[in-house]
């Protein structure tokens, strides 16, 4: 979810209603061509809704067949009471479930990764992001309600068996934690303090996993979100800055240490992913003072630090763009997939390039869409 704080609380004041029966989308599919993608089979991606909208929903491609399916969960879902739910924030496959972090509804959604099928839902308090080690799944939450305040409480980690679906503990980090990557025994939590605004939270919690306790915190910068971890232990974490005076920026943790050691200016770092050594990330950073977006699509070699590239795509579709808000790398085929949420309120698209540049297809989606996991069971 990465609307501004603001943004986010006046959708949530307008737009309140609950879906009913009536307004359940129907699942509907396109061919838009497939190809050999080797041992993966698919994709699900998880479109957000607007706030408010309680319109979270589920797409599946196949490769195989080349076709884009959208809404697929209210149709192999029909008795579960508001589908998927209001903000879909995270999406991640673990084993043979598909897990959903859905955030103003307070959950995690959690299916059968080949039919997409319910198994169980979590009850978590604003839930953000998730990962997972050895059995337990990591969940990020803000503990508390929707709201801006500058005394909001501290937020949490949540852990959990995956086999009983069953919440074991917690551990307090920083204020509304966001993403999170495993380094062997330690746990990285991105701390952001977006409802604490203008006090942004800037560093970045440790965990020990043995323990479940918090190791320590490392000072890097205001309203971090974003993490990659590359293959020489460093830790790649993105700041949004403060939206005035202070830039966003990407910095460089070393994970021995645990202190920041580089940074890099990459205009703004909206959403990242890496594939090898490449690191993939679009920045749509708005700033008050212009009013308006800077927008880039970039390629960072982390091996050499330095940026190969601001436009990966290639073709000059970009310009088709309103507002990029997804991407993700397929680690076989190096296709780049990037969804464009256009106006946020209707539904958005996504769009497959070749590893060139060169767009290969796009299909619509639902509202919003976000997330993308990469799956190697075909869809049943």
């Amino acid at each position: 979810m990465k609307q501004t704080i603001i943004t986010l609380l006046l959708v949530a004041v307008c737009l309140t209603a609950c879906r009913v029966p009536d307004d359940i989308i129907p699942s509907t599919q396109t061919s838009v061509g497939g190809g050999d993608a080797g041992d993966i089979a698919g994709f699900y991606l998880l479109n957000e809704g607007n706030m408010g909208s309680n319109k979270c929903t589920l797409d599946y491609y196949d490769y195989q067949s080349g076709i884009y399916i959208k809404n697929i969960f209210a149709e192999r879902n029909p008795g579960v009471v508001q589908e998927l739910g209001d903000v879909g924030n995270d999406l991640a496959i673990y084993g043979s479930k598909l897990w959903a972090v859905v955030n103003c509804s307070n959950l995690v959604e959690v299916m059968d990764a080949a039919t997409a099928r319910h198994i169980g839902q979590i009850s978590i308090p604003n839930c953000r992001y998730i990962t997972f080690k050895d059995g337990y799944a990591y969940v990020s939450s803000y503990a508390g309600p929707v709201e801006t305040d500058p005394n909001y409480r501290l937020g949490y980690v949540a852990r959990i068996d995956t086999t009983t679906l069953q919440v074991k503990d917690t551990c307090v980090v920083g204020y509304q934690p966001e993403e999170m990557v495993i380094v062997g025994d330690k746990l990285y939590v991105a701390n952001s303090g977006g409802y604490r605004v203008p006090d942004y939270d800037h560093t970045v919690s440790v965990i020990d996993l043995n323990s479940f306790k918090e190791l320590t915190k490392i000072d890097v910068a205001p309203n971090l979100h974003r993490m990659e971890l590359d293959a020489y232990g460093n830790l790649w974490v993105s700041s949004r800055g403060d939206y005035y005076d202070i830039q966003p920026m990407v910095f460089i943790i070393n994970t021995e240490a645990d202190c920041v050691i580089d940074q890099m200016d990459l205009l703004a770092c909206s959403d990242m992913t890496l594939c090898g050594d490449s690191l993939y990330v679009y920045s749509n950073a708005w700033n008050n003072f212009t009013q308006s977006s800077d927008i880039s699509y970039a390629i960072v070699d982390v091996k050499e630090r330095r940026i190969v590239t601001r436009h990966f795509i290639t073709d000059g579709t970009e310009e088709w763009f309103q507002n990029p808000y997804g991407i993700a790398v397929n680690p076989n085929t190096h296709e780049i997939f990037v969804t464009d949420a256009r106006d946020y309120i209707t539904p958005g698209k996504v769009y497959c390039y070749s590893p060139e540049g060169r767009l290969k297809w796009s299909a619509n989606t639902g509202d919003i869409p976000s997330r993308i996991v990469f799956t190697h069971t075909p869809l049943r």
